[in-house]
């Protein structure tokens, strides 16, 4: 097992486990996030399989640190995090989410981005950005081809959590299982895909991205530049990152 500070890479023949571990939620900082960068550029070479998952008992990932939204830091933050996105977008590799407990704001990007999504029961799924003046812009590209628009809206605009059951009902999880039985179905999924053909599978999802007709990194720079040149200059953003950091109720100016 190879560690660093944040994160925990473990292979298996053409398996590689990334365990999220920063407690108590594993969010994500940009420190974090290079690390995960920097493994995935020794991963996608060599592996078939990537499983993310999240340490500790209460979740997958609440999401990115709040600290680094803001205007000082959040350039920086967008280019370590939606570098994550490129590789794994490029990427010939197939990833798997497997998803416990809280799985919000970053961390759902992550985890509903991944190929195959294996949540328990009690999973919770959500995009709180809203409420603190922002916007996902991973989120914003990828729920409509997953969930629909009407469904992208509903979660984006409201900034609500759902449960694992809804999230699969809506696109977002492929597999739900048992609290309990978390790495026994990741595990059941591996046994799965793992006898079939490495190169047709490689083949097969990349056609399927071809034809979803998707231009993820084009459209995703779009939802960046977006986020940077308007929406981070308005007042509004700014006062919702404030006042989580300061633990009160934003005071909303924008109209």
């Amino acid at each position: 097992m190879t560690e660093t500070s944040t994160i925990h890479v473990r292979t298996e023949g053409r398996t590689a486990w990334v365990t999220l571990d920063r407690p108590p939620l594993n969010v994500m900082d940009i420190a974090m996030m290079r690390e995960i960068g920097a493994a995935l550029d020794d991963l996608l070479p060599r592996c078939e399989f990537i499983v993310f998952q999240g340490a500790g008992p209460k979740g997958f990932s609440a999401g990115a640190e709040v600290k680094d939204h803001t205007p000082d830091r959040v350039r920086e933050m967008l280019s370590a995090f939606h570098g994550i996105f490129g590789k794994l977008w490029r990427a010939d590799c197939i990833t798997i989410a497997a998803v416990h407990g809280v799985c919000l704001g970053g961390g759902c990007e992550l985890a509903t981005f991944c190929d195959f999504v294996v949540a328990t029961e009690s999973a919770k799924f959500g995009q709180p950005e809203i409420k603190l003046g922002c916007f996902p812009p991973v989120a914003l590209v990828t729920f409509p081809a997953l969930a629909g628009p009407r469904a992208a809206l509903d979660l984006i605009l409201t900034g609500r959590t759902i449960l694992a059951p809804e999230a699969k009902q809506l696109g977002l999880v492929s597999r739900v299982c048992p609290d309990d039985a978390l790495a026994a179905s990741v595990d059941a999924l591996l046994k799965e895909i793992g006898g079939l053909s490495p190169a047709v599978l490689r083949m097969t999802r990349r056609a399927l991205l071809q034809r979803s007709g998707m231009d993820f990194e084009k459209s995703l720079h779009a939802a960046e530049q977006f986020y940077l040149n308007d929406l981070m200059k308005t007042e509004d953003a700014c006062e919702g990152i404030q006042a989580f950091l300061e633990k009160r109720f934003p005071v909303w100016h924008g109209r």
